[in-house]
């Protein structure tokens, strides 16, 4: 029952993310910084309360290990962040993201000293191949639609150049903080909700530095078109009604994430988070009518069974119904 309820809030709460973080980025390109300090102020406060118990809890892990963690994670959120401002479009950001395997065999190999089979380095790849596609396609959107005159159009390309620079080192930060949470677990045990809470909770003093972004971003969104809340009636600017929304959505998506962590196994979380992934994508380009060739369509495809190939999904699979069987021979 858990891992059916779980399965539900990661489709539900992250789709419905993706659609209300595109509604804010299409309205205000601009407005990452105070998506970001919502969603790290809504958690942080969260877990002060059910599981740090308002302070009273000390850390199984010490803090200034936390310290240097959350200077990566808060760093690799605002970068993501903010790489909607630079011409990046959503499913490119989607797709660009995926490609987190890349960054992690990388730094694994470099850092770790890993060594990986053959099937693995194909499956790489065909990901690198597949984002490589997207990234291409997606250039050659910029400079033919941003603008009429060649100058306009080649400044939009620089900013678009600017936001894949970004995304690639959110990409690398992102891989580096995996393998220092994977080292610090291993010597500390499993603390997922702990991680959580300090992990948003110790970055919020560095949004000071960008206060003056945020506030003039709220001055905006208390100037955006009233709408009345269904059900409940209340009325309040649009723009806020979609950051509320997003916020509760990646709650909703985080809490299903960490339930599918203690209830299943590795194998059926990269599934269904890979499944995710791809739904989102879909739900944008429908939803938003994003432009996507098929060109786009075939680096996407290349992307998601690269994943599922270095997942070695058909092999595991294979010998989850094969034990079943074995056990009823032994019977």
């Amino acid at each position: 029952m858990r891992p059916a309820l779980a399965v539900g809030l990661v489709f539900a709460g992250c789709c419905s993310n993706v659609i209300f973080l595109e509604l804010l980025a299409r309205k205000h390109p601009g407005c990452g910084n105070i998506v970001t300090f919502a969603q790290f102020f809504f958690i942080a406060v969260e877990g002060f309360l059910f599981e740090a118990d308002l302070g009273r809890k000390p850390p199984a892990i010490p803090i200034r290990y936390y310290a240097i963690m959350v200077t990566m994670f808060f760093t690799v959120s605002v970068v993501n962040n903010y790489a909607l401002n630079l011409n990046i479009a959503m499913p490119l950001h989607m797709i660009f993201r995926s490609g987190s395997l890349i960054a992690n065999m990388i730094l694994g190999i470099i850092i770790l000293k890993k060594r990986y089979s053959i099937f693995k380095y194909t499956s790489i790849a065909l990901v690198s191949v597949g984002i490589f596609i997207c990234t291409f396609m997606s250039a050659k959107q910029v400079t033919s639609q941003s603008s009429l005159s060649e100058n306009d159009g080649f400044q939009a390309f620089v900013w678009w150049l600017l936001g894949i620079g970004a995304l690639t080192f959110a990409l690398l930060m992102s891989a580096r903080m995996g393998i220092f949470q994977e080292t610090l677990y291993k010597r500390f045990g499993k603390h997922s909700k702990e991680a959580l809470f300090y992990n948003h909770a110790l970055p919020l003093p560095g949004f000071v530095f960008l206060a003056s972004d945020i506030y003039d971003h709220a001055i905006l969104f208390n100037k955006s078109e009233l709408y009345e809340v269904p059900v409940i009636g209340v009325t309040l600017p649009i723009m806020w009604f979609y950051l509320l929304m997003n916020i509760i959505t990646q709650y909703v998506c985080i809490r299903g994430v960490f339930i599918l962590t203690t209830e299943c196994a590795s194998l059926t979380v990269t599934l269904v988070v890979t499944l995710r992934k791809f739904v989102s994508l879909i739900f944008s380009i429908l939803y938003f009518r994003n432009p996507f060739t098929l060109w786009h369509w075939l680096g996407t495809s290349f992307v998601f069974i690269g994943t599922l190939m270095y997942t070695e999904v058909w092999n595991n699979l294979g010998t989850t119904k094969s034990e079943p069987q074995k056990d009823n021979k032994q019977n």
